[in-house]
């Protein structure tokens, strides 16, 4: 039986947690605030699923070689999950989310509301926090989102993660739910900024995947990972993020492990393509979603309506979308205008001058 890692300070008060979604990272998050003495309900579609992770206290779709704690209660009823919670964590693939959040109109209360999600809607190139501003209006909204594998995080690796809201009481609370040993939250304003970086980031994970498959160096991967660092800043920048941003946890920091570990779905969809099996057959063999792949012909139709430079993501839109030759768009890349190293240097040169100068 597991015991809750209760926090043993005086004035610790348990809040009442809602996660929805039964996948791995909200799994992940539940298991951290039940540990920590908070009342926490998980909220699955399946009430098979449910019912078998409250006897197993296992999630054998997605975690199964890991106990969660008996603390968390998981449930297919939604009314009885979000029913009088202080926060509540969607956990929910991009293409179910609207579906999903619009349910919590009139049912929350006061309840914070976090999205995990990393991904664009197709139809409106909303981020998901864009689509819970819209879908329960008025209610206080954040972001969490940073270099962060389901897997290890409920292995107890040290790991890190970022909150990113305007709401200062709300980064607050996130950081004392889920702060433990081997679990710590940083906070950022820049919320569309740190947003942006999870969504993206997917892209250039099936990318690195799929030059690992074909036997590609440390230096390739490398120049793969630093110019798509430059390409999602240079495009966010555009949208009104803070390219600062991309230089913490949420940006570089999850680029670097979704394009470097066996464990990032995209990245293993990437290197199915480049093993030669089809995008059909990568996903079927994933069992579960790739946001990358849904997010790769939003970003490259909003690149070219925005005119910003984004051959990383042109060429992968060729393979996947246009069934290009890999080797023949790889040789068209390296032929590509080679732009500037660090994209925003001057302009932050610039800003500083007329800040002293003012």
């Amino acid at each position: 039986m597991t015991s809750p890692v209760t926090d043993s300070t005086p004035e610790f008060q348990p809040c009442t947690i809602t996660v929805l979604g039964g996948g791995s990272f909200g799994t992940a998050l539940a298991d951290i605030a039940a540990r920590k003495g908070h009342v926490v309900r998980q909220w699955m579609r399946s009430e098979e699923q449910a019912a078998e992770m409250n006897r197993t206290h296992i999630n054998q779709r997605y975690l199964p070689e890991y106990e969660v704690s008996e603390q968390i209660e998981a449930t297919s009823n939604f009314d009885y999950a979000v029913s009088g919670c202080d926060l509540i964590f969607v956990a929910i693939p991009s293409q179910h989310f609207r579906s999903v959040v619009s349910r919590l109109q009139g049912k929350v209360g006061e309840a914070m509301i976090i999205s995990t999600t990393k991904g664009v809607e197709a139809e409106t190139f909303d981020l998901m926090s864009e689509i819970l501003h819209e879908e329960v209006p008025g209610s206080r909204i954040g972001v969490l989102s940073g270099p962060n594998l389901a897997k290890e995080i409920m292995a107890r690796q040290i790991t890190a993660t970022v909150i990113a809201s305007e709401d200062e009481e709300l980064c607050q609370l996130v950081q004392d739910i889920l702060h433990c040993d081997y679990f710590r939250v940083y906070s950022n304003h820049d919320r569309y900024g740190v947003e942006l970086g999870g969504a993206l980031k997917n892209i250039y994970a099936i990318v690195a995947g799929l030059a690992t498959a074909l036997g590609m160096g440390d230096n390739t991967r490398s120049m793969l990972i630093t110019r798509g660092l430059a390409e999602m800043s240079r495009f966010a920048v555009k949208l009104g993020a803070n390219p600062l941003t991309f230089l913490g946890l949420a940006g570089v920091g999850d680029l670097i492990v979704t394009c470097e570990s066996r464990l990032s779905r995209n990245f293993r969809v990437g290197y199915a393509l480049g093993e030669g099996k089809s995008l059909e057959q990568a996903q079927q063999e994933l069992g579960q979603v790739a946001e990358g792949v849904n997010t790769l012909s939003l970003v490259r139709a909003k690149a070219r309506e925005m005119d910003v430079y984004m051959p990383i993501v042109d060429g992968l839109y060729a393979i996947i979308i246009e069934n290009k030759n890999i080797r023949d768009v790889t040789s068209t890349m390296m032929m590509r205008e080679q732009k500037t190293d660090v994209e925003f240097l001057l302009q932050d040169n610039i800003m500083a001058q007329n800040s002293v100068t003012h």
